[in-house]
């Protein structure tokens, strides 16, 4: 029954059809002759009339049959009308929410990426910065910097402190075998532990898992949960130490004048020299240039790297014993005290003195911030100096008192805090302008992941520097070595005159005469076009070297005319 009908709807659509078209194409004729300019429509007033008449009836009929199909599928075309509007909405407003998200994302990057301005404090008309004190910039600070100064209150000090290279981790070591390892900034403990001797120095190694800490008879690496790794005996009554996280070395010094480097990664002892000058407990490092600093107890200053035996410089500091060392990131300063409570600053350019202060005490401790600021510890005051290097400055630009003897200072990296170790503790200080704003992820990156992390150590080892490459002068390595080179040269040049070398043979017993000949001769033809091969490749890179380049021809110029021929002779 379905068939038919549409069958016999097919049918009606296709009696209907013809009937339309014959009327619409007399409509258009006829539409056409109504159009027609006057002067040529012939026909009288009253056949027009007629004519328009029979179109407005069409006209009805035609708006009559459109109202009709329009009411049958009324309800279709609102239904799908309905559809379509509701489908483009949700589609433009997924169009929508996909560039907001893209948008806010590239808000979040560019923010990130903006680079951020140093701020440093300033001081009023008759004012002076070394008058503010902590407290005051604590409370004129957001609550995430003012969290950031707090004081820990000890009773196994004196303590040494060090920072981990992203500014994340501290870790702290007293004299009376208290060891802890936290984050600073939330304050959450990573380990901590008492190691029953006494406790010279601690180092982080190339990431927050290792430490190192000179014990009293030994050098001890513990992992982030207080487990002992490796004990190093080489390493004996160690004083002081400096990691170089470039090349993966331990440098230590101990009370024997000893100096030791150790490559952590695959547990070598590098090099181990004896100085002969004595106790060694001032030490520091070139950042620029891995090269160690060390203070002795006749004034001078001497500079060592793992391979030679002897000081590459050495220099005359002091009148007095030198109590501490120190060099800024870019290599170019290096600040010195003496007993005699002076304090100076040399240019390791030129290894000359360009500062030269008076302080009320001798200083124990110097320490460099990430921008230039020099830190000074005299007794239980802490003095900050800005600009101490390029300029002659006349009052410090902070100034904090601990209340007790400072054992050690450093800077946090990244971040505009200073650490100070004491007898009784540890405090920090906030310290404005001292840290660098702006951090390399790809360096040092202080909010990386676990994967982030092995991903970076495996990376490091890859790219890790051979001791053999430090050297005083980094630029060296760089340049071409040409007393290497030009003897090269000769050896290769006195190969050419050199008669190929005869061949002694020495045959068997029963061998005959004719075959020794024959494996002599073939033996000494051999040789010969080897030494002929290569005397020919050593002309043809004489010939090129002495070849000199022919000039580029000059363009032909309208001027050319006045200069004067050359004759041919």
């Amino acid at each position: 029954m379905i068939s038919s009908k549409a069958g016999t709807d097919k049918t009606k659509k296709k009696m209907r059809s013809p009937s339309k078209q014959s009327l619409k194409q007399k409509f258009k004729c006829k539409e056409d002759e109504h159009l027609l300019p006057n002067f040529r429509n012939k026909k009288p007033i009253d056949q027009r009339n007629s004519f328009t008449s029979q179109t407005n009836d069409y006209s009805n009929l035609k708006l009559k049959n459109k109202k009709s199909a329009s009411n049958q599928n009324s309800f279709k075309s609102q239904k799908d009308d309905h559809f379509h509007t509701t489908h483009t909405n949700k589609m433009e407003f997924r169009k929508k929410e996909k560039v907001v998200k893209y948008a806010t994302k590239l808000t979040a990057r560019s923010e990130i990426l903006l680079p951020e301005e140093v701020g440093f404090l300033k001081a009023g008309k008759g004012e002076s910065t070394a008058d503010i004190t902590q407290v005051e910039i604590k409370s004129s600070v957001d609550i995430t910097s003012a969290t950031k100064q707090f004081d820990l209150s000890m009773q196994f000090g004196p303590y040494a402190i060090n920072y981990l290279r992203n500014g994340r981790k501290m870790l702290i070591g007293g004299r009376m075998g208290h060891v802890a390892a936290f984050d600073w900034v939330t304050k959450e403990l990573t380990c901590e532990m008492n190691v029953m001797e006494s406790v010279h120095d601690v180092a982080w190694l190339h990431n927050e898992t290792l430490f190192a800490i000179a014990q009293k008879n030994w050098t001890y690496i513990y992992d982030n949960q207080g487990i002992e790794v490796h004990c190093i005996k080489k390493l004996n009554n160690v004083l002081k130490m400096e990691y170089l996280p470039y090349h993966f070395l331990l440098a230590t010094t101990n009370d024997s004048g000893t100096l030791s480097w150790l490559d952590v990664s695959i547990g070598k002892m590098v090099q181990r020299t004896h100085t002969h000058l004595g106790r060694l407990d001032v030490l520091c490092q070139n950042p620029s240039n891995a090269v160690l600093c060390c203070g002795h107890s006749k004034g001078t200053v001497s500079m060592w790297t793992p391979n030679f035996v002897s000081p590459v410089i050495k220099m005359l500091c002091h009148r007095q014993p030198v109590r501490s060392v120190a060099v800024d990131q870019t290599g170019r300063y290096m600040a010195t005290s003496s007993v005699d409570s002076s304090l100076k600053i040399w240019d390791l350019r030129t290894y000359n003195c360009l500062q030269s202060y008076k302080l009320a005490s001798g200083a124990s401790n110097l320490t460099f911030s990430q921008r230039g600021l020099l830190a000074v510890s005299l007794g239980n005051i802490v003095e900050v100096y800005q600009d101490i290097c390029t300029k002659t400055v006349q009052e410090p630009y902070l100034k904090h008192f601990v209340g007790n003897s400072i054992s050690g200072l450093k800077f946090c990296p990244y971040e505009d805090v200073l650490g100070v170790g004491h007898a009784r503790g540890m405090c920090s200080m906030l310290v404005p302008g001292a840290g660098e704003p702006n951090f390399d992820a790809l360096e040092a990156n202080p909010f990386q992941t676990k994967s982030q992390r092995t991903e970076a150590e495996v990376k490091s080892l890859l790219e890790k520097i051979q001791p053999e490459l430090i050297t005083l002068d980094p630029f060296e390595l760089g340049e071409v070595n040409r007393q290497a080179v030009l003897e090269k040269f000769e050896e290769k040049t006195k190969y050419m005159f050199v008669k190929p070398p005869k061949v002694d043979l020495k045959p068997r017993k029963n061998a005959k005469t004719v075959n020794k000949f024959r494996i002599k001769q073939r033996l000494q033809q051999e040789r010969q076009k080897k030494h002929s091969i290569v005397a020919n490749e050593t002309k043809q890179t004489l010939v090129r070297n002495t070849i000199t380049p022919r000039k580029p021809e000059s363009k032909p110029s309208v001027l050319d005319r006045f200069k004067t021929k050359t004759t041919k002779k």
